[in-house]
């Protein structure tokens, strides 16, 4: 299973929990009320080490991606046909600054790198 789909079914667990957690309250019911904030804090302590590990890895192919001898700016052009700029240019990979490792590497601009220049 990958990260974003564990994060995903915790998260639904934490709604889960925080939706029977408040019936709990109504019903004045303090034994379940103390076991669902346990489980509450014990799957938000996991949604944040998957966290955790999300941003170790986007930050590891940042780091991979920025050791390629070659990157540059794409223009718009190069943009709007991109299939033949990825098929004259063998290992390029081009990051947007929207995706999340675009943010994590900072970048302003749709960015291209590759092992060879381009």
């Amino acid at each position: 299973m990958n990260l974003k789909q564990e994060l995903q079914q915790l998260n639904d667990k934490l709604d889960k929990f925080r939706r029977k957690l408040a019936a709990a309250e109504q019903r004045g019911d303090q034994a379940i009320i103390a076991q669902f904030k346990r489980e509450i804090a014990a799957v938000t302590k996991q949604i944040n080490s998957v966290k955790g590990q999300q941003t170790r890895l986007l930050h590891k192919q940042g780091d991979e991606l920025k050791h390629l001898p070659f990157h540059r700016s794409l223009t718009k052009a190069e943009q709007a046909d991109m299939g033949q700029l990825k098929k004259s240019v063998k290992g390029l990979v081009v990051v947007h600054p929207m995706t999340a490792l675009g943010r994590e590497m900072g970048l302003q601009e749709v960015t291209g790198y590759a092992p060879s220049p381009f």
